[in-house]
């Protein structure tokens, strides 16, 4: 899809910046630019040459900011093209809350407060918007991971498999977006709990997985919390 050409003569990415950090003034003119909805998905940006002039910088500030702005999949760099903003967002990109978040330097206590948080309010809506096939998909997941158990061979992607899945049964992306990104702060213990405490691990899905079937908030809430003894055990270890 060939996104619409803006001059954008009269917005923020036609004003000149100031001489400071001038990469980072760049990408957050573009941010700003993409708030005011001056350019939507599907759009594209004005060339390299037009957006130093209109912002008064170099060219090479310009491909830099948009360098890293392609590293972050807030842009799409076509050679012969241009550039564009996709119309969604690619999840293997790079996500610098997810580095800002790793080199928080969080307790323990910050850690267990923000999935009790998080985690019971996502897999409440999830509950709401789960459809019968979602539901299906969901115990193949804990069916998979049984199995993987009563193999030995059980690993912390399978714990996160079915969490991502109840992510997903959202069907909001912005919800996603930022679950899937807080899950990773959470990979390491709960490799720790399925290598520690796989029955246990089980048991709790289990239970979640019966509570969303049975789609009673009360007992997914009681499920929810149920299975966070034996993560914050191996999270304090």
């Amino acid at each position: 899809m060939r996104g619409d050409r803006n001059t954008f003569s009269n917005g923020v990415l036609s004003t000149p910046l100031e001489k400071r950090s001038v990469v980072n003034l760049v990408i957050n003119r573009i941010k700003e630019a993409i708030i005011r909805k001056e350019i939507k998905p599907g759009s594209y940006l004005p060339s390299e040459a037009d957006l130093a002039q209109s912002l008064g910088v170099g060219k090479s500030s310009v491909r830099e900011a948009l360098k890293m702005l392609e590293a972050m999949g807030v842009v799409e760099i076509r050679q012969g093209s241009g550039t564009y903003i996709p119309l969604h967002p690619s999840y293997d990109s790079i996500s610098p809350l997810m580095f800002q978040l790793l080199l928080e330097q969080a307790s323990t206590e910050n850690l267990i407060e923000l999935r009790m948080i998080f985690e019971p309010a996502y897999s409440q809506l999830a509950m709401k918007n789960a459809t019968d096939d979602d539901l299906a998909i969901l115990e193949k997941r804990m069916l998979d991971m049984e199995e993987k158990v009563a193999r030995g061979e059980q690993v912390a992607e399978d714990d996160l498999k079915f969490h991502e899945t109840i992510l997903g049964f959202t069907h909001n992306p912005l919800i996603i977006h930022i679950g899937k990104t807080i899950h990773e702060l959470f990979k390491q213990s709960v490799a720790s709990s399925m290598r520690n405490i796989p029955q246990t691990a089980i048991k709790d899905h289990r239970r979640i997985y019966e509570a969303l079937v049975s789609r009673n908030p009360e007992k997914l809430q009681e499920a929810m919390m149920e299975s966070y003894k034996g993560w914050m055990e191996n999270l304090d270890d």
